[in-house]
């Protein structure tokens, strides 16, 4: 008893030994992105100088959007299945280190003369052990847990992040299917016009039944491309209200108007993208859970020792037991060291070891899409600037030479198809701007979510994420 006591301290200061550490930030980028040089800049323009900031879904001025971004990221269903995952993360932790501590049973029996079974036996004994993590095996299946529960809380917020901006741009391309329709009845109402105007020369001796005829085609055809427009346009608000959780009846109201898109947005350098944005830096914490998975799987292959102690009480009415103390107290240990089991702790080991290169690939592989996903959205803001001016003009020199098409046909001296065909024309170009500047402010958010920048101001109290579970 004596020695157990003086040597039981030594053993626990050995298990205090510290654990060995993972490859750091650096290394683990080196060895997952060896052919990447990273820019002292981004390579597109289109970004403004100074760091990345949040709050990016205030600059849209829509508080009807920042109140729907809200009711999605408290219903929406994803959102609720990735919450459960952190929970369950928590969960794992706590338990892969609950081995580090004493674990205590209690163990009693009674019932009088038959006692359950027969023996007379009546009794209770508490029974403690306490495994020496002499080679950090637990240690490091808890680490390895603490990280994975640390993945899956950056996770759940890079969809929070997802869905807010998912939401934003459905807004936003709701917003467009409802303007579009617009300019789709506008078109209606013109050739409500041009058919009128036909059936008026025909009744004068001017024109003919062909350009009525004609005119009346073309009318049905933009009736039925009022239509389809209608069908994507309700579509669209099903797809936002499904996101927000509700029923989706297309109900929800959008505005009849694209915001104004706010001016360039500070993008930080490429160098500080992979440590910002959730996603990536959710990659690399199970990068290094992987390392301590591998080093629990070494760990295994050595022996474990074990202190155990119990304290026991005995009685029975049936025989007399032998005499000695009652309760009787003991403290002992014990050694259990894996011989042979036919490779299975080195197979495991290998597949620790293959686990870990997936995992560093896989962080390879999201950092570099963060990358192109970036410059993506600088080189398309700045595409798409240049395309409103170009589209801008257009819709104004088909808006005039529609004007003139019309007076020529009024006087006689055009004919119909000129007029529908800058009808269409006309149509088309402001159609193609209205769903340029749309995809601009998509452009935007796609932006703002790849940067890692959050929607919400980090002081708006009512925005903050839900606290994540404590592993402690």
């Amino acid at each position: 008893m004596v020695r157990i006591v003086l040597v039981a301290p030594l053993i626990a200061a050995l298990a205090a030994c510290a654990l060995k550490a993972p490859p750091d930030a650096g290394e683990t980028r080196a060895q997952a992105l060896p052919n990447m040089t990273l820019p002292p800049q981004w390579t597109a323009q289109g970004g403004a100088a100074g760091d990345v900031a949040h709050g990016w879904l205030a600059a849209f001025n829509d508080p009807q959007l920042e109140s729907l971004v809200r009711e999605a990221l408290a219903y929406n269903l994803d959102l609720q299945l990735a919450a459960a995952r952190v929970e369950q993360a928590a969960g794992y932790a706590r338990l892969a280190g609950a081995t580090l501590y004493p674990q205590v049973n209690l163990l009693a029996r009674g019932g009088g003369t038959l006692s359950g079974d027969s023996s007379g036996l009546e009794g209770a004994g508490v029974f403690a052990s306490w495994e020496l993590d002499l080679w950090g095996r637990v240690r490091a299946s808890r680490e390895a847990a603490r990280l994975q529960y640390v993945s899956a809380q950056l996770e759940a917020e890079y969809a929070r992040q997802s869905i807010a901006a998912l939401v934003a741009k459905s807004w936003f391309l709701a917003t467009e299917a409802r303007l579009q329709k617009g300019l789709a009845e506008d078109m209606v109402r013109a050739s409500q016009q041009l058919v009128s105007l036909a059936r008026e020369r025909q009744r004068v001796g001017s024109g003919n039944e062909y350009d009525t005829v004609v005119a009346q085609a073309g009318l049905q055809t933009q009736l039925d491309i009022v239509q389809q427009l209608d069908l994507a346009y309700r579509q669209s608000v099903r797809a936002l209200e499904a996101l927000a959780g509700r029923y989706p009846a297309a109900a929800l109201d959008v505005p009849a108007r694209l915001p104004a898109e706010p001016g360039p947005i500070p993008a930080g350098m490429p160098s500080e993208l992979l440590e910002r944005r959730p996603d990536v830096v959710a990659a690399e914490r199970r990068v290094a859970a992987t390392f301590y998975r591998t080093e629990e799987a070494k760990a295994a292959r050595l022996p474990r020792i074990s202190l155990t102690a119990a304290v026991t009480t005995l009685s029975s009415e049936l025989f007399v037991l032998k005499d000695r103390d009652n309760p009787v107290w003991s403290a002992g240990a014990s050694l259990l060291a894996p011989i042979y089991l036919g490779g299975a702790l080195q197979s495991q080991v290998e597949i620790r070891t293959a686990e870990q290169k997936q995992a560093l690939a896989e962080f390879g592989r999201v950092g570099a899409r963060a990358f192109g996903e970036v410059e993506n959205a600088l080189a398309s803001g700045v595409t798409l600037e240049a395309r409103v001016t170009i589209l801008t003009r257009a819709v104004a020199e088909n808006q005039r030479a529609l004007e003139l098409a019309n007076v020529r046909y009024r006087v006689g001296s055009g004919d119909l198809s000129a007029v529908q065909q800058q009808q269409l024309a006309l149509s088309s170009s402001r159609s193609a701007l209205l769903h340029v500047r749309s995809e601009q402010l998509v452009q935007r958010v796609n932006l703002h979510l790849a940067l890692g920048g959050g929607w919400a101001d980090p002081s708006d109290k009512s925005a903050a994420r839900p606290a994540m579970t404590s592993t402690r």
